[in-house]
This record gives structure tokens, sequence and C-alpha cells, in this order.
């Protein structure tokens, strides 16, 4: 008996990816123009699609490979672990994302939304070799202990969140040299604690001393003001913010309104960001925050974030009452584009 699932509805196929490490999708399109990028949120970081992108009935070496795909499915499949997937993208168009196929069938390998590598034509052998090396890398990460999707452990790294279809973590490209941080008591962490890779100590369960607060907290009164510089031209899609604000203790709280400002070249002061214009306005709602992550995801206005060399991101105030902001981690989602000399760092006006 097959062990394949057919996806019926993108929540079918959503719920299979929660509950599984590893996803290989075969996308089948009866039209023979589908474009598709499938990705897997799944108990590990790591995010692993095969996807036959395109697949019409007289395509010959589509039916030739057909078989291949499910002896993979019969021999690797794990429940919860590892899961093949058949997805009509005719049928199923909401799970369909343009990846620029030029051949078919093809198959793309992705992992933590990157494509890893593609493999075009009815290639059996180099199928079989790259989806047991990563079954295999899912495995042993597994053994090892693992971590959410929304978490990290060993080496992958804490998100927080889901990534939004079609963009990747970009905090890579945050030159960490050039961070600055206004109004932090330095009883706690740096501006580089925010862009630590590492799943927070909060979350973590680690015993926390006054040695390793890797989390930032204001000093006078609630207000943050972050210059976070990028060695790439950068599309920024998404703001993950992370805060672990102690539930019993009302003095410390969760950011509530943020502005943003694209291409400073070097941090404002609290009385000149107030001066100015933001790019944009956040203003982060208790239905914001991920119970579980402590991660707040906040889409930008993408227009207004498309050549960006730098952000200042101002905490303005908090939820509640209190008289500091916490903030446990950063993260921004997106594209990154040419590399940047940070020291010719220009000026933009900003809309």
């Amino acid at each position: 008996m097959s062990k394949t699932v057919n996806v019926k509805s993108d929540v079918d196929f959503d719920s299979i990816c929660k509950s599984s490490t590893v996803v290989v999708a075969d996308s089948v399109d009866y039209q023979g123009t589908g474009q598709v990028q499938l990705y897997a949120d799944k108990l590990l970081k790591l995010w692993l699609t095969i996807t036959n992108v395109v697949y019409a009935d007289w395509c010959g070496p589509c039916k030739t490979i057909a078989p291949i795909f499910e002896q993979l499915s019969q021999s690797l499949s794990r429940p919860g672990k590892i899961t093949f997937v058949k997805v009509n993208v005719d049928q199923q168009r909401s799970i369909a994302q343009a990846y620029n196929i030029s051949a078919m069938p093809t198959f793309l390998i992705l992992r933590n939304s990157h494509e890893r590598s593609r493999i075009q034509g009815a290639n059996g052998a180099k199928l079989q070799e790259a989806v047991k090396n990563l079954a295999a890398e899912a495995e042993s990460i597994d053994s090892s202990g693992g971590a959410s999707s929304s978490g990290t452990s060993g080496g992958a790294r804490w998100l927080g969140a889901s990534l939004p279809r079609g963009y990747t973590d970009i905090t890579e490209y945050v030159d960490v040299r050039g961070l600055d941080l206004l109004n932090a008591d330095y009883q706690y962490g740096s501006a580089r604690t925010l862009f630590e890779g590492s799943k927070p100590s909060s979350k973590s369960g680690t015993e926390v001393g006054k040695s390793n607060r890797d989390w930032v907290e204001s000093e006078t009164d609630e207000q943050l003001m972050l210059f976070v510089p990028f060695n790439s031209t950068c599309r920024v899609h998404s703001l993950y913010i992370t805060s672990f604000a102690p539930a019993d203790d009302d003095d410390v709280m969760r950011p509530k309104t943020i502005n943003l400002y694209t291409n400073s070249p070097h941090n404002l002061g609290f009385e000149e960001a107030d001066e100015m214009t933001p790019t944009q306005i956040l203003e982060v709602k208790p239905e914001d925050w991920n119970k579980e992550t402590g991660t707040a995801r906040l889409e930008l206005r993408y227009v207004k974030f498309q050549k960006v060399s730098s952000l200042v991101v101002f905490i303005k105030d908090g939820e509640g009452e209190g008289e500091k902001c916490r903030v446990d981690r950063i993260r921004f989602a997106g594209e990154s584009g040419e590399k940047k000399d940070m020291g010719k760092l220009e000026k933009h006006e900003h809309d």
C-alpha cells in the first residue's frame, strides 16, 4: 500500500507539515504550467521539500520517474518525521508559488526556505541521493535532541515564528559590528545579544544569573533606540521581536509602539526621532504575541522597505504602565541583495 499522502487542501497540507519533520512533496500540474514553492513548518528547524514542480500527462520523463518517487516514499516514510505528499497545484492553487521553473520534471530541495539544490529531468539517481542524504540529516538532528521550527537547538537559529512564504531569514546580513543601542541597562545584554542565534534562556529553561542575562532591558524609561546596519542592501518583509517580560513584574513590559526609520547612516537620538516621520509605525497588539515562543511577527509595508541598508528600531513605549521594556531577540525576514560597503552608507530621504 502506498505511503504517499494525497493533499486535498491547503489546511490538509499545513497539518501534515506541522506534524512531520521532513516533507517530500511531489506537486502535480496537469496543465504543465505550474510553478510552486512548498515549505514545511516542522518539528525540527529543518525545512526540506522535494518538489516535482511541472507534470503533464504527455510528459514521458515525468511518468518515468514517478515510480522512483513512490519507492522513496515506501522506504523512507517515517510517521511524524518524514512524509511524502503529492500536490495537484492545478487544484490547490493556494499552495503554489512561482519558482521560475523552465524544464520538467524539476525537483527543488529547500532548507530553511533556501533553495539548496535543483534537479532537472528524470534523474532518479540524483533524486534518490539528495532525498536519502537529507533524510539522514534530519534523523541525525532528531536523535540529538532537535528543536521546533520556531526555536533552535544545536546549529539551528532561533526565529520564534514561521517565515512568510517566499521569504527567508535575513538576520545573518545584520552587521553586528555596527550595532548601536541607546538607553539599555547594562546589567543585562548588549545590542549583539538581540541577534544571538541561540534560543532565549527564558525559553530553554537555562538557569539565569547576573552573568548570563541574555536579553535587553531599558534603563531610565521604557524607550530603546536600536541602530541595525546590514552588510547588503535588503528588502525587509517582516520584523520578529521576542520578549519574555516576566508576568510577576509589572514594571517590565513587552514593546507596544515601534517606530522604524530606514537608511540612516547612524543611530538617532530620542528627540531627533520624535521630530522625524517614521517609515512605519507598528502597534503590537496582545494577540500578535505567540504564547509559546514569546514572539510577535510584524509584517511591514513592503513597498517602503525595498532598498534597506540600515534600520533604526525605536521602541517608543510598552504594553502597560511599567517603566522598562524588555527584548530578548530580534529577527528580520525578507530578501537580501547586493553587498554593501558599510563604510559608505548613504542617507536616503524617508517616504
